[in-house]
């Protein structure tokens, strides 16, 4: 599933936090246990929100948009805190969650980045299966403007779990598999066919 390959955590630990996170979600305080992973997702949890919001989407497709939206509000507050961690505490929380991840040889890329594209490139992060934490908390340590960076992070995120929810509600099940296969496919196709917009815009206009 989307993100999955984000972490550098062992298959035998990510596969017992999965199975733990799942329990969680089945019980009374489901909602709020997918809002809790969606929110510690965006800066430091190695498990995507998507595959919990997909497993209580198909148990209850009727719900599936409330669970879209509890995902999104969680997220984008998680990346808060993740813009957070950047600005005040990138010297030690921020790169110790980097390095844990193993993605320091990326972090100089990903400023980069946003030196060329600005907070704009929080958007690609926060739909597509690239590390969304690492751009939270780089956009803070880089004193991104936080009303845009939240703005971005909202349309983004909402697009990538509205689409799951949406799915799963028109489809039924059946499209579980679907998602579980092609999802990081999809959603590179969906962030070239928006950059491909702004481009023809830009010629046109």
């Amino acid at each position: 599933m989307a993100g999955a390959s984000e972490t550098v955590a062992s298959p035998g630990m990510l596969r017992r936090l999965y199975d733990l996170c799942m329990e969680w979600i089945s019980g009374r305080h489901g909602e709020w246990i997918l809002f809790l992973i969606a929110f510690v997702e965006s800066s430091f949890f190695p498990l995507p929100p998507d595959v919990f919001l997909i497993a209580m989407c198909v148990a209850i497709p009727t719900k599936s948009f409330r669970y879209a939206a509890i995902c999104s509000v969680g997220s984008v507050l998680g990346g808060a805190l993740g813009y957070g961690l950047g600005f005040w505490f990138m010297d030690g929380i921020g790169m110790s969650i980097i390095d844990w991840y193993g993605l320091s040889e990326r972090y100089g890329l990903v400023q980069q980045y946003f030196k060329q594209y600005d907070v704009w490139i929080v958007g690609t992060a926060g739909f597509t299966p690239i590390p969304y934490k690492l751009f939270t908390i780089t956009a803070g340590f880089v004193h991104s403007n936080f009303f845009t960076f939240m703005l971005v992070s909202l349309v983004a995120r909402s697009a990538r779990f509205f689409l799951v929810a949406g799915l799963i509600w028109k489809f039924g099940p059946q499209i579980k598999h679907f998602l579980d296969r092609y999802f990081n496919i999809l959603s590179i196709a969906f962030v070239v066919l928006l950059a491909g917009g702004f481009f023809l815009i830009k010629i046109v206009l």
